[in-house]
Formats: structure tokens, C-alpha cells, sequence
């Protein structure tokens, strides 16, 4: 069985390490030099040398150059785990296509999955391995995981939690599609629904928000990402860690600053206080002040 392998995130190195290990036949690698794009972006090239696996550094995907190369390689499967652009019919023809999805498909298909998961308070996902078409995240699963998202998770620790049930799941199915015997579900595009790219302004932490409703959203943006933000005298400032904090004071604005020193700054929110634990601010903000 040969693989042609496209990706250029953490979970793309991975994963080809992955298959690396499990002996399986990798044709070729595409992959790029650099991104702009993600966060989470790694060069597939050292794995590649280190291996004697031919590669390809791509910026458009779909150019006709790079076509033509992955269809002279003749792969059986071609894996896309970890690309930030839709692969056109040319290369959804070459051969069946399977890709990456860390949610539980149909549901929450689209964009920053692990960001909206925790942003939105979700309890639970999946990772699902798809066969794609021409839709984004439509096509028919090969396999899926359910895992639980705690409390405590956030960014990073949901990413590491997705790797380690994705490395799963790839040693499971690589045998069935070595025999060709696997399974093709069809997803209930009824039960469907599309999460929308994210913007600066979905990162802005505002105080008339709910505590539980900051929390989640400081815990989806922390590193490896970009971070939450405050604005405050006209500045952004980022915020990687925060915690609830029971505060129940009558008569008390929210954005209010409660107190400020090496502990943190805590602020009043709609029903209750955060405390700012993780934070880029040089000078705190003093106690009385409004965030």
C-alpha cells in the first residue's frame, strides 16, 4: 500500500512518524517551508531526510505542477492531516483522499475546531478520520474517537489529548486499508452544522460576559495560539490564564478592578469575579480602576 502524505501542523509530523513506524510505504511527502497561517506550524522535511522519503515543499496546492507529481508517485491513499486549504476535484480524483477533523462529525464541521469546542464549553468531542470530497468535512468517515473535555483542559492540553486518540486511530485503520477491508459511513448532513473562521474581535474579553463564558474563551485562545485580549488605555493586552472566583458584592459594575498585585488582578464580571493569573501587562492596572 503506498501513501502520499500532505500536511504542515504539529499533528501532521505526528502522524507521519507515526506511519513511520507502523512500515508503512510513504511515496511522498508534501509540506511547506513556512505558514503564516498556523499557529501550530511543522516542517515535515526532517522526518523526510532522516527517512529517504521524497518531498515537496507546496505553497497553492492545486497548481498543476504539483498535481502532476503526486499523481507520478501513484499512491493507493493519499493522507491530509493538517492543511489550511481545500484540495480541488484533480486531486480528489487521483485517489480516495482521507482527512483529519478533531470533532465529532457531522456535527461542528469548519474552522478552529479546538478553539470553538472550548470557547463554546463543549463537554465532549471526537477526532474523525474522513474520506473528503468536495465539500469541507462531508465526506464519508473511515474513524472516530469520542474523548472528554474537562474543566481544566485547555489549547494545548485538548491538542495533545487530539494527537494522542488521532495516533490511535491511524494504528487501528492502517490494517484495514492494507486489506481493503474498511469502513465507508455516510455522514447525516441534516445533523450538520459549520463553525465560521474566527476573528480579532471573537478574542476580546469583555466583563459584561459571564465568568464561566471568559474562562472558556481565555482557555481557547492560550498558547499555542494567539491569546484573548483586554483593551485597556487604548491596548491590547494578551491573557493566558484566568480563573472563576465566587464574588457575590451587590451593586458592584462589571470591568471594575477588585484588587491588583503579584497574585493576579481580579475583576468583577457579570455574576461573579475573574481573576487574571497569566497576562502581557507590564504595568497592572490599578485597584478601582475599569477594564
Amino acid at each position: 500500500m503506498k501513501i502520499l502524505f500532505i500536511g504542515t501542523v504539529d499533528f501532521s509530523y505526528k502522524a507521519l512518524e507515526k506511519l513511520i513506524e507502523l512500515n508503512v510505504n510513504i511515496v511522498g511527502v508534501c509540506t511547506k517551508e513556512k505558514s503564516i497561517f498556523n499557529t501550530d506550524f511543522k516542517d515535515l522535511t526532517p522526518l523526510c531526510k532522516e527517512n529517504n522519503i521524497e518531498y515537496i515543499y507546496i505553497d497553492n496546492i492545486n497548481d498543476k505542477k504539483n498535481i502532476e507529481w503526486m499523481k507520478n508517485k501513484n499512491p493507493d491513499f493519499i493522507f491530509c492531516f493538517g492543511w489550511s486549504s481545500l484540495l480541488g476535484k484533480e486531486i480528489l480524483n487521483i485517489t480516495d483522499v482521507i482527512g483529519f477533523h478533531p470533532t465529532k462529525l457531522p456535527q461542528n464541521r469548519g474552522r478552529h475546531p479546538i478553539i470553538w469546542a472550548l470557547a463554546l464549553g463543549l463537554e465532549k468531542s471526537a477526532s474523525t478520520f474522513f474520506f473528503m470530497d468536495e465539500g469541507a468535512d462531508s465526506g464519508d468517515i473511515l474513524s472516530q474517537k469520542e474523548f472528554i473535555i474537562h474543566y481544566n483542559d485547555d489549547a494545548f492540553s485538548l491538542y495533545n489529548k487530539i494527537i494522542q486518540n488521532g495516533l490511535i486511530q491511524i494504528e487501528e485503520f492502517i490494517p484495514q486499508l492494507q486489506s481493503k477491508c474498511f469502513p465507508r459511513i455516510k455522514q447525516d448532513h441534516k445533523k450538520s452544522n459549520y463553525w465560521r473562521k474566527r476573528s480579532l474581535a471573537d478574542g476580546k474579553i469583555d466583563f459584561r460576559m459571564a465568568s464561566r463564558t471568559i474562562y472558556n474563551l481565555v482557555r481557547a485562545l492560550t498558547r499555542p495560539y494567539i491569546g484573548a485580549h483586554i483593551e485597556y488605555k487604548n491596548k491590547n493586552f494578551k491573557v493566558w490564564k484566568v480563573e472563576e472566583v465566587s464574588y457575590d458584592q451587590c451593586n458592584i459594575e462589571f470591568g471594575k478592578v477588585l484588587k491588583s498585585d503579584s497574585n493576579g488582578i481580579l475583576v468583577k464580571c457579570f455574576d461573579g469575579a475573574i481573576r487574571i493569573l497569566e497576562h502581557d501587562f507590564i504595568i497592572l492596572p490599578n485597584e478601582g480602576e475599569y477594564l
